[in-house]
């Protein structure tokens, strides 16, 4: 096949994709991690300032909030509970899917338990909810504790014999001559 000058071109701008596309994979473990910590960090400051306040606190979740199927006085103390411990472990990325996963549904019975939300407020929380699904999909990143601890858990406590291999960098079991 004969190169043409535009088939050229177009191999050198594919060339150049293909290294910027790796410079921006490089960059996934930072954008995952700046993306825990700032929703974290929002659901964290929330539980603490219902902490601080917690005759406020108690008197929005008989008064204004409406969460659906729990008594105002648990749901107060089960949603202050889950702003304070889900961010600490989605930040650390100590079961990083199950605490996106729990803040995501904390999110959403958030937006549903108010009556009259501001479009802002729901602009903020839809933002929230869509940085906690892309955790909850694809992981809390290679910055994670989760990244270590998984593959481990998967070979000791599953028996998954190939996890080990990844965890510690050896050969699986089944590269090796009988």
């Amino acid at each position: 096949m004969k190169t043409t000058p535009s088939t050229s071109l177009i191999a050198k701008l594919w060339t150049l994709s293909e290294r910027g596309i790796r410079g921006l994979n490089a960059l996934q473990p930072a954008a995952q991690l700046a993306a825990r910590w700032y929703v974290a960090s929002v659901f964290f400051q929330s539980g603490m300032t219902k902490l601080h306040d917690w005759d406020t606190t108690l008197a929005l979740f008989m008064d204004e909030y409406q969460v659906p199927l729990l008594n105002a006085t648990i749901a107060a103390y089960a949603g202050a509970a889950a702003e304070i411990i889900l961010p600490v472990l989605l930040v650390l990325g100590i079961g990083g899917r199950f605490a996106a996963a729990g803040m995501f549904i904390l999110n959403a019975v958030a937006v549903a338990s108010l009556s009259m939300i501001a479009p802002a407020a729901l602009q903020q929380h839809l933002f929230w909810g869509s940085l906690l699904a892309a955790l909850l999909l694809w992981g809390p990143g290679r910055w994670s504790v989760d990244r270590f601890t998984a593959p481990w858990l998967r070979a000791h406590v599953l028996g998954e014999r190939e996890a080990a291999g990844r965890y510690t960098g050896a050969a699986s079991p089944s590269t090796h001559a009988p």
